[in-house]
């Protein structure tokens, strides 16, 4: 591989980036809600991510769970915090939106696009690609719009699953975009997705879950366990990583 392979952590939380930036990792994918898809944090999160976290930080733009179609008020709130994350000093922003037909909505992820350009945030179009009627054509659109990188499971459950599809995409994509696998990736099966696909960024939460330190527990059991990226399983799967590549 020409260059070296960049390891994006989905960070739920803000102590999830925190862990994420001690394992090693390039950049945090930073959300809230991951249960629903991921949806954007709040200002308190970017901010104090911002001032903590010295690794590059996107931010999830994703005002709601559901599919991605959205009409103008959901777009003008995503245009808000496009502009909140500038202001709070993020590298960029992760964003992706489809028509009724399935195809990426292309007026507005122009807009969005045009509106992390303005204020220098990069951009990456998230795994609404994977649910688009035409995987490949999509490709084509998100590449038309110009953004930096696109997150994708190939269209499958997972990226190992979509892997053969995911490479396909990296050729097809030729360099004029990054082509990020994401979704179920681990030290087990990272080796044969980068071999695969041939990519040079791939995306995992190494997220594990834990029981909650409450002692009195009301209500429902699944109220008292928390998810959080693992330090010790990012770093066995970058490690993992590295063997693969020789290093």
């Amino acid at each position: 591989m020409e260059t070296e392979l960049k390891f994006e952590i989905c960070s739920g939380s803000f102590q999830s980036a925190l862990n994420a930036q001690e394992a090693g990792a390039h950049r945090v994918e930073l959300c809230s809600a991951l249960s629903l898809g991921g949806l954007t944090p709040s200002y308190g999160t970017i901010e104090m991510a911002r001032k903590m976290v010295d690794i590059d930080i996107n931010v999830l733009i994703r005002p709601r769970q559901g599919d991605f179609l959205y009409d103008s008020d959901e777009v003008a709130v995503m245009i808000r915090d496009i502009r909140t994350c500038a202001s709070l000093g993020v590298q960029g922003v992760v964003i992706g939106a489809l028509d009724p037909l399935g195809n990426i909505d292309m007026d507005c992820c122009r807009a969005l696009v045009a509106t992390a350009r303005n204020y220098g945030l990069s951009v990456t179009f998230h795994r609404a690609i994977d649910r688009a009627y035409d995987i490949f054509t999509a490709l084509d659109d998100a590449i038309a719009l110009g953004v930096d990188r696109i997150l994708t499971s190939g269209g499958k459950p997972t990226a190992h699953e979509g892997m053969e599809i995911i490479a396909q995409m990296n050729r097809m994509s030729a360099g004029r975009t990054i082509i990020m696998p994401g979704a179920g990736i681990n030290a087990g099966n990272i080796k044969d997705i980068i071999t695969t696909t041939g990519v040079s960024e791939v995306h995992f939460s190494g997220s594990v879950t834990y029981d909650s330190p409450m002692l009195y527990r009301g209500g429902v059991p699944e109220e008292y366990t928390r998810t959080e990226s693992s330090v010790n399983k990012i770093r066995e799967t970058i490690r993992a990583a590295a063997e693969q590549l020789g290093g």
